[in-house]
């Protein structure tokens, strides 16, 4: 009679504990087809980094910046990694959506061609023909581009498609030039064709704002409070695990994905996405520890020459928050 009561406190004791040791089951979806920039995420799940915070991530590639802030806040995906001035637009027109850590501070956009085509310079622009892919963020300050060079849409041709289309009308001669991430199109066209590429970095014409970042749905945040908070240490330990290692943190995503491009350009696309991290301010900091004035003046842009809704300027705070990184050393 002992045995047997024994062995039932003994089921009934791990009813009790499994269910609170299992994982929370967290979906982040990209903001594009994967590159060099993500290989943090895929690091931390490798190395047992979201496992360690309770956390069983599925990662999902996106199809745009403005494609995946509209699933997070429909919550089809619980978190998104997007282009911040990208969700400001949704979130100014009643999107439920918030940053809770900003990765990239400073802009990683470029329109950019064949080097051996020598255009070098936004006036260089004039007469060629440019691909697009529409909704993506490069399409959204765009406009903010071209009016801060003094660039008409009328100086060139356009040509949209999805992000492979997009490619292939630069390899293939169909465009001079294509809106992209310094280290990412410019990395796939070169795995493509061996040939280098030269890219007009926007933020080198006064487009000095913020880039990707982790965002959720507000609801969420705060019926989640503490998962958002163990997801944010996690990610923050996986881009600092993934700086130290850069090559083993572009493996990851082959590994996770073996047709996510070449090690060799993978490798080179996320060390070109390191120095984004950090401005002068937070050279210090950890990462996603933006700058309340960082922040303010990417809003005080977007709403001057991004056709931002001059309500914004009233509260950027409203559009993110640092209430769930962790603290410094933690």
């Amino acid at each position: 009679m002992k045995r047997w009561i024994g062995a039932a406190s003994v089921a009934l004791l791990a009813f009790a504990v499994s269910p609170a040791q299992a994982a929370d089951k967290v979906v982040l979806m990209l903001n594009w087809y994967v590159y060099g920039e993500h290989a943090p995420f895929y690091y931390g799940k490798a190395k047992g980094i979201y496992a360690a915070e309770g956390i069983d991530l599925e990662i999902q590639e996106g199809r745009g910046s403005a494609a995946t802030t509209q699933a997070v806040a429909a919550k089809t995906a619980d978190f998104g990694y997007v282009d911040v001035p990208t969700m400001m637009r949704a979130a100014i027109k009643g999107a439920p959506v918030i940053a809770t850590g900003v990765l990239l501070q400073t802009s990683p956009m470029s329109a950019m061609g064949f080097a051996d085509k020598n255009i070098r310079k936004p006036e260089d622009i004039k007469g060629k023909t440019v691909a697009i892919t529409p909704a993506d963020s490069m399409t959204q300050i765009w406009p903010l581009f071209l009016k801060k060079t003094g660039l008409k849409e009328s100086d060139f041709q356009t040509v949209a498609g999805d992000g492979q289309t997009k490619l292939n009308a630069v390899i293939n001669g169909q465009a001079d030039l294509l809106l992209g991430y310094v280290m990412d199109q410019s990395m796939k066209i070169k795995d493509a064709t061996g040939k280098d590429v030269y890219p007009i970095k926007f933020a080198d014409y006064g487009i000095n704002m913020v880039s990707s970042g982790i965002i959720a749905n507000t609801d969420y945040v705060k019926a989640n409070a503490d998962l958002v908070r163990r997801f944010m240490s996690a990610t923050t330990k996986a881009v600092e695990a993934a700086e130290k290692e850069p090559k083993a943190a572009a493996q990851s995503i082959l590994d996770a994905n073996p047709k996510g491009g070449r090690i060799d350009t993978l490798t080179q696309g996320f060390e070109l996405t390191i120095p984004l991290y950090r401005t002068a301010e937070t050279k210090s900091k950890r990462p996603f520890q933006v700058t309340d004035q960082n922040m303010t003046d990417s809003v005080n842009l977007m709403v001057e020459y991004g056709g931002l809704d001059a309500k914004a300027k009233e509260n950027p705070k409203a559009f993110y928050t640092s209430d769930y990184l962790p603290k410094s050393g933690t």
